[in-house]
């Protein structure tokens, strides 16, 4: 079952070109979703005027093979290992969802523009339920056992915010594409079907109110801060010990200046929250 691709089955309802179609769209409400929400949250722009800063204040110059260096190093860690994640349990978890992920949407287009009428499409098919079967586990995973953001605060599991919709989607939309493609040729089939449209249509067309372009900045971010660690940079930020520098106190005016003795319990104004298991 799982060697047979599941889209050469549907070609005989629903046309090759028609699926191919549906891809591109889902592409570029993904692209559109991402500009849009960097328009509205002016990443982009914040991104670069920070960059422009830490130019300026930079103490040393920092070699284009410098960056090449820290460019492969932010790949390797941040991204392909997520080394960032002190919660071995919350990294596994990751992991297996970001590879499942795209070993699904990889396997996905593979199969949908170069082998829609062929139920044998060499190791495709099997990649794409295997692709399936890691996002669930590592989805699955992350929303009932280690969901910190709701779990440090003594909510329940099952509590939904905007923010869950790309999760909530990524996993409805490998879920029901697995149970859609063992109940092919039954009577739930066509249902199972819809559902998985629906889930990957809900997915890829709300970027702009979900998490999802957030891993597009998360690598850069990571990058920069490179970068400005290596120019030095950072060395030009404020000392946050000295809370009664005026130049400090200029831009943080609701710090009161008795707090530079470091009294206990109190910070630079941020609320204290529970302790989050990361």
């Amino acid at each position: 079952m799982i060697d047979t691709n599941p889209f050469s089955e549907l070609s005989a309802f629903i046309s090759p070109a028609t699926m191919k179609t549906y891809v591109v769209l889902m592409v570029l409400m993904v692209i559109g979703g991402t500009v849009l929400d960097m328009i509205h949250k002016k990443s982009a722009k914040y991104f670069f005027e920070n960059s422009k800063k830490a130019q300026k204040n930079a103490k040393r110059t920092v070699s284009g093979g410098q960056k090449a260096s820290l460019a492969v190093e932010t790949l390797a860690s941040e991204v392909l290992t997520s080394s960032e994640f002190c919660n071995q349990k919350r990294r596994i978890s990751h992991l297996l969802t970001m590879y499942g992920f795209i070993i699904f949407i990889v396997s996905t287009v593979a199969l949908i523009f170069g082998y829609t009428t062929e139920a044998s499409a060499g190791a495709w098919p099997v990649l794409w339920h295997l692709g399936a079967l890691m996002l669930c586990i590592g989805g699955y995973w992350f929303w009932f056992a280690i969901r910190v953001d709701v779990s440090a605060d003594g909510n329940p599991w099952h509590q939904v915010s905007r923010a869950d919709i790309f999760i909530l989607s990524l996993l409805a939309t490998a879920t029901f594409g697995l149970i859609w493609s063992f109940t092919q040729g039954s009577g739930l089939g066509w249902l199972f079907f819809a559902l998985f449209i629906g889930a990957s249509t809900t997915l890829f067309g709300t970027v702009l109110w979900s998490k999802f372009a957030h891993m597009f900045f998360k690598p850069a971010a990571a990058f920069q801060k490179k970068v400005t660690k290596a120019d030095g940079s950072q060395e030009n930020l404020p000392d946050l010990g000295k809370l009664s520098d005026p130049e400090l106190q200029a831009r943080y005016p609701d710090i009161p200046e008795y707090m530079g003795t470091n009294p206990p319990n109190m910070g630079l104004g941020i609320k204290r929250e529970a302790p989050r298991h990361y």
